[in-house]
């Protein structure tokens, strides 16, 4: 976190999902193929250059992991993905109306 007062005019910085190719900051990490196959521990400029060998991109995981986990596989459907599965969570949420009479409608 910063510990720093931001500026009235500087811009905030957006999320920018999960990291990806160079982004990744861990020097040693765990590969999953883009097959699902583990590749096991690698150095992280191998397995950015095996991602380009195979025209995909290397993302991260599990940041948290030890070492982090990132899989080869293409960033645009990725985000596809994940916006598809927080489309389908949205969508089954309930919604529930409370009224002055302590009735309550969900719908």
């Amino acid at each position: 976190m910063a510990d720093f007062k931001q500026n009235y005019f500087q811009r905030r910085t957006k999320d920018r999902g999960p990291r990806s190719n160079n982004r990744i900051s861990s020097p040693e990490i765990q590969v999953i193929g883009s097959d699902g196959e583990n590749l096991g521990i690698l150095n992280t400029n191998e397995a950015i250059s095996m991602a380009k060998n195979q025209g995909l991109d290397l993302i991260e995981i599990a940041p948290n992991a030890n070492p982090p986990v990132c899989k080869i596989m293409d960033m645009g459907k990725y985000k596809y993905d994940a916006q598809k599965k927080a489309n389908l969570a949205k969508k089954k949420t309930k919604n529930c109306l409370f009224k002055r009479n302590k009735n309550a409608t969900c719908n």
